[in-house]
């Protein structure tokens, strides 16, 4: 992706997000120069936690069609999880435009609520995992949606309109889309990994290919590793 691509999804997706009333943290604002100055100061957890911006087109150039926008929000660490105590959430906040995928995959440590916060249907797709992790598409998915049990059938589509949620636990192959819109999406889970909990069906990649043409308004979290030392 053209970084002034990234930085007019950014514009949007921000404007979009506003006009349901939430607003984002003050650190979604610095500018890089900022950014690098405040985590070598009081700030440090942002880049350890990766919170911040987060658009994908999983590497395949076409995010129109496959992408999804994301904003980590809060974090905790993968250590709190193995001790189980100390900070075991995330947040993100998410948009997920109309049909615009999210491929089929799964996560092996995060269980996450995903809602729909407004906008159109958010529609998602779900199979079960075998024993060896692979797609069961014989068996009935079980999920919860605020607090009522579903079953569907494996490769069954799930309707959210705005309010709803599921809860998808570790091994809950899923993909997602809009349907009849854009779709502002939270997610509520344990930590958070990007890095090396995501299970694609297909071999794709998590982050986007990012070519710098003009100068970042924000970086993304895929930026820290090399803006950032």
């Amino acid at each position: 992706m053209k970084r002034s691509e990234i930085n007019e999804i950014i514009r949007e997706s921000d404007r979009f997000i506003r006009s349901f009333g939430f607003v984002m943290p003050p650190f979604a604002y610095w500018s890089p120069d900022e950014m690098h100055a405040r985590v070598k100061d009081d700030s440090a957890a942002i880049r350890n936690a990766r919170l911040g911006w987060d658009i994908t087109d999983y590497g395949q150039g076409r995010f129109a069609d496959l992408g999804l926008f994301l904003f980590t929000v809060r974090n905790g660490q993968t250590e709190d999880l193995k001790r189980g105590t100390g900070m075991l959430y995330a947040e993100k906040i998410m948009i997920s435009r109309e049909n615009q995928l999210s491929p089929m995959h799964r996560h092996v440590m995060k269980a996450e609520d995903i809602i729909n916060r407004g906008g159109a249907k958010l529609v998602l797709e779900m199979f079960n995992s075998k024993a060896d992790g692979s797609i069961d598409d014989k068996s009935d998915v079980v999920v919860a949606c605020d607090g009522r049990i579903k079953r569907l059938p494996a490769g069954g589509k799930l309707a959210l309109d705005p309010g709803e949620s599921v809860t998808l636990m570790p091994g809950n192959w899923h993909a997602f889309w809009g349907e009849g819109g854009d779709v502002l999406i939270g997610e509520v889970s344990t930590v958070n990994d990007d890095l090396t909990d995501n299970i694609f069906r297909e071999p794709i990649g998590r982050f986007s290919d990012v070519e710098d043409d003009v100068t970042p308004t924000h970086l993304l979290v895929s930026d820290y590793d090399k803006w950032l030392d």
